[in-house]
């Protein structure tokens, strides 16, 4: 059965071949040098065969990391897309809005939005307590998210 090697034995046995070259030292004997030089290459070469498909795996992972990552933000980007032009600022102009979008105000039923939509123009948004359209109540719940345009 073969064991996957974690980054721990991959520093190990860097760790051993980096020692190996430098544990044999200088020799005067050029055929001993050879001798060492080969036994370095060979476990330096075994080392990182051993270390290639841990490697491969990690950059896969990090690979598949990233493109969640980057799913993650371009899904917050919308998020925040959204939430920006759903907020505050975003008001809904009662001269144009559907009965849909007014119905989809706090306290505004589709009848109360047919009758919204049957006063229209409003030359400011107070005229729909003015002609009577909404009752007070209800147009407290809606005056900071409605405009007239």
């Amino acid at each position: 059965m073969r064991r996957k090697l974690c980054l721990a034995d991959l520093l190990t046995i860097f760790s051993m071949s980096m020692f190996l070259v430098f544990v044999t030292g200088c020799s005067s004997s050029s055929e001993d040098q050879r001798a060492r030089d080969e036994r370095t290459r060979d476990a330096v070469a075994k080392a990182t065969e051993q270390a290639k498909p841990a490697i491969e795996e990690a950059g896969r992972k990090i690979g598949e990391a990233a493109h969640e990552a980057a799913h993650d933000v371009r899904a917050a980007a919308e998020g925040a897309r959204e939430g920006w032009k759903n907020g505050p600022h975003a008001l809904l102009d009662v001269n144009h809005a559907s009965e849909t979008e007014l119905a989809s105000l706090p306290g505004i039923s589709r009848a109360h939005a047919r009758r919204i939509i049957a006063a229209r123009p409003y030359a400011s948004k107070n005229d729909l307590l003015t002609k009577g359209v909404v009752s007070e109540s209800d147009y407290e719940k809606i005056r900071d998210r409605i405009t007239a345009k």
